[in-house]
């Protein structure tokens, strides 16, 4: 099954005590368990004392192992999904609705993935296209004006066939990985993750019957900043650095054909995650 394991780890600034210690146990476990475990990453004198390789890996792992948070994995998915290597996400941070795994029952879930009882899971990735410049994302692609509080005028169409002009703050396309991510906070649905769609969603439109709404992510999107409060309109993929475009400049939104490989253990529960993370009550005391 897995031999060669490669690992992200996230960048913590000024890591405490206790995240070296734990980042440290959970590559023990790695070592213990892998013929050989691989990292490129910078800053880890503290690991010195175990049997880790410091260069890339993109074509010597067969599985990429990522500590940290979701904001961690979304970097790696960017990054390493082109080399159709499955990705298991380690939860360091918060909410994590990509990473499962914790520290406690990291062991655990390595033992049963290795014994083959794991399945893979499949999200596709979504792309901006305008310029010569193309970006990634598994989450979102975020177009705006480029300043808070200020509108920007735009038009969408779906398949060459207009949809709506619209004035609001922005537009959000959101994946269905993304549906638990920003998109969830600007009132979007969240969609379960066996369906390939995307979510298209204004945000703080000056219209009162502006509303999100869910295509087929097969389908062909494109927008046109029309204009706006500042010299040009902004593109952020997954919630990394804005990139300028011009006004009247054509913006591609297309499926990624290679999609992501995500390692989940068989126990996994989407609506499970979803209680835990966005504190949905179940009434345990009800008999029936």
């Amino acid at each position: 099954m897995f031999k060669n394991v490669g690992v992200v780890i996230k960048a913590f600034n000024n890591p405490s005590d206790m995240e070296t210690d734990s980042i440290s146990f959970l590559m023990s476990i790695l070592c213990k368990h892998f013929s050989n475990v691989y990292t490129n990453e910078q800053n880890i004198n503290f690991l010195q004392n175990l049997d880790i390789k410091n260069e890339d890996f993109s074509s010597l792992a067969d599985l990429v192992v990522v500590i940290g948070g979701d904001g961690t994995l979304l970097g790696a998915a960017r990054k390493y999904h082109e080399y159709d290597l499955p990705i298991l996400g380690i939860n360091m941070g918060t909410v994590g609705f990509l990473t499962e795994v914790t520290v406690n029952n990291f062991e655990e879930a390595i033992l049963s993935i290795l014994k083959g009882d794991f399945a893979i899971e499949e999200r596709s990735l979504i792309s901006a296209s305008f310029e010569n410049k193309v970006v990634y994302a598994l989450n979102e692609i975020v177009i705006h004006s480029g300043s808070y509080t200020q509108l920007m005028r735009y038009k969408l169409d779906v398949n060459n066939k207009a949809v709506y002009e619209k004035r609001s703050d922005g537009l959000i396309i959101s994946t269905t990985t993304g549906s638990t991510a920003y998109a969830l906070s600007a009132g979007g649905p969240i969609v379960h993750p066996s369906l390939d769609v995307w979510s298209v969603l204004p945000m703080l439109s000056q219209s009162l019957s502006s509303r999100p709404f869910i295509i087929s992510s097969d389908e062909s999107l494109s927008i046109k900043i029309l204009d706006g409060s500042s010299d040009h309109g902004k593109i952020c993929a997954d919630g990394q650095e804005d990139m300028s475009v011009a006004y009247n400049a054509k913006i591609d939104i297309s499926k990624v054909e290679k999609p992501l490989k995500l390692v989940h253990l068989k126990d996994n529960d989407f609506f499970e995650a979803c209680r835990e993370k966005l504190g949905w009550s179940l009434d345990i005391t009800s008999s029936k």
